[in-house]
């Protein structure tokens, strides 16, 4: 598959207390093709979104697929090279709780944490989308846990919740995870806006804030969505999220933020554009147009006291196809 030519783009460090300098970020995509896209049946209307982590040697994604009614499944797939998957026959987690029959299981964000893989998702019910929680130790058979933080009953977001990117290690003798939440503003519209929960079993979730965790800035590349992707990195410097942004025209692309390891909800630098932006056919044309959305990141090098980072990340593009990039990323002090 070809390479596609490499994007170089850096963010504007903001609110920060140590000399970090900047973080430059650059982006190449891994083919100029889709690497999975619609099948027939369960996964016809589009097959994107992906999780991804590593099991063994091999590369599993969980993707959200749509059959023709546009009901949301989560499918298998697993890879030996991270880039030619084998796509599993049925979902591994379909709609059956009443908080998710009619709309579906969508959108999935995976961690493993001593031996368990949690995965958070969208239960959408065509009323309410609620962040909600399955545990598993093979990937493939899931349990519910139901929702984790419910619609309407946050301390700041008061509609829909969804997209939960766990932090994989405790911090201050708690787990966290950054969240999107909706509620509706002083001007009378709703937006999308980043929250952070707690827990002290990750599996019961409270808000850990009183207001979002990132400000709203117009005219910039996320001005209307700020939406967690993969789990966040730990490093030296601090909590790296890649999260995926939407302007006023929403167009999506993936960018980054830093947090405080002391303090998850503080914000040390986050970038000022999107490091990968929809330039290719597919991305820009599917069933919502002009759409990189960033679910997972496989590390390919990486220790807590590394500045420099290397990630597979896989996307969904124009919620219909699914596609890959060579992330890497460079902490300078």
């Amino acid at each position: 598959m070809a390479m596609m030519r490499a994007i170089a783009l850096f963010g504007l460090i903001v609110c920060c207390a140590a000399p970090l300098g900047q973080i430059d970020v650059t982006a190449d995509r891994v083919s100029n093709q889709p690497l999975l896209s619609p099948s027939n049946g369960w996964s016809q209307f589009g097959l994107f979104n992906p999780t991804a982590i590593k099991k063994e040697s091999k590369t599993v994604l969980l993707f959200r697929a749509q059959d023709l009614k546009q009901t949301s499944r989560i499918g298998y797939a697993e890879s030996a090279d991270g880039v030619h998957f084998n796509v599993r026959s049925e979902p591994v987690l379909s709609p059956e709780a009443d908080y998710e029959k009619a709309g579906g299981v969508e959108d999935p964000r995976v961690v493993e944490i001593q031996g368990t893989y949690y995965l958070t998702y969208t239960g959408y019910d065509l009323h309410s989308a609620q962040l909600c929680l399955a545990t598993s130790t093979d990937l493939i058979h899931w349990e519910r846990k139901g929702v984790i933080m419910p619609a309407y009953r946050g301390t700041w977001n008061t509609q829909w919740t969804k997209s939960g990117a766990i932090v994989p290690e405790k911090i201050n003798g708690k787990w966290w995870m950054y969240y999107l939440g909706t509620r509706k503003d002083p001007d009378g519209q709703s937006h999308d806006y980043m929250g952070l929960a707690s827990s002290t079993d990750l599996l019961h979730w409270t808000d850990a804030t009183q207001k979002p965790v990132l400000e709203r800035r117009p005219g910039a590349f996320d001005s209307r969505v700020m939406e967690p992707g993969p789990a966040p990195t730990l490093t030296e410097a601090g909590i790296l999220l890649l999260y995926n942004g939407a302007d006023d025209h929403l167009v999506y692309g993936p960018g980054w933020v830093l947090f405080d390891r002391r303090d998850p909800s503080r914000v040390l630098a986050r970038a000022d554009r999107p490091f990968l932006v929809p330039t290719l056919e597919w991305e820009k044309k599917g069933n919502v147009p002009n759409v990189i959305f960033l679910e997972g990141a496989v590390s390919k090098s990486h220790s807590s006291s590394d500045s420099n980072i290397e990630f597979t990340g896989y996307y969904g593009a124009a919620d219909k196809f699914i596609g890959a990039a060579n992330i890497r990323i460079a902490i300078t002090k």
